[in-house]
């Protein structure tokens, strides 16, 4: 049974150190986090999603969010890129990008996926419907932060009825490690930790 990975906000305002809004120790996880992409099989896997923190300054100057953060992925700025390749990924799985403007993958509503190779666009809940019709109901979460956009995106599957399962050295937390948000805000969900990625 194939399952579908999620790389949460890989991007160089949260992974550098001299980034925006840097996340500790999440320039430690890139090696790692690449070669395991690299690893991924088409036999196993339906497909990788990048979500990419997306702000415009001043939208983001009025929102909640800016009440706790500093301005950071300004789109077309360089902390704003994604610091993984996405043809790291084997050619034969479908690679899609996201762009989002809020800690949530799942609160905007309409937004849209894009598949990397051919710049077709879906419908992000299209998109993950689709997937449970073909019966992929497992999906891998890595990135950035553990305790917000990692911790939201995992909500959000299990809402839709995923099985979900975090490596637990592909993601960083800013006050709170994968291990925590698990135990305290998941304890009873189809969430899983594996320590050997």
């Amino acid at each position: 049974m194939k399952r579908f990975v999620i790389v949460v906000d890989m991007q160089r305002d949260f992974v550098a150190a001299d980034g925006a809004l840097p996340v500790g120790g999440a320039e430690a996880i890139v090696q790692p986090m690449k070669a395991w992409l690299a690893g991924l099989r088409s036999e196993d896997v339906a497909g990788v999603l990048f979500t990419a923190d997306t702000h415009v300054p001043a939208i983001y100057a009025a929102s909640t969010e800016a009440e706790e953060f500093p301005p950071h992925c300004e789109k077309g700025t360089p902390g704003w890129k994604n610091v993984l390749e996405p043809d790291a990924v084997d050619p034969a799985i479908p690679v899609y990008r996201l762009e989002k403007g809020v800690f949530d993958m799942w609160a905007e509503p309409d937004l849209t996926v894009t598949a990397v190779a051919t710049g077709e666009q879906v419908a992000r809940d299209a998109l993950f419907a689709e997937l449970k019709a073909r019966d992929v109901t497992e999906v891998t979460v890595i990135g950035v932060a553990a305790d917000y956009c990692v911790r939201w995106a995992i909500q959000g599957l299990v809402a839709r009825g995923f099985v979900v399962e975090v490596p637990t050295r592909l993601t960083c937390g800013i006050t709170r490690p994968i291990e925590q948000v698990i135990a305290n805000d998941f304890a009873d969900a189809p969430v899983r930790l594996e320590a050997a990625a």
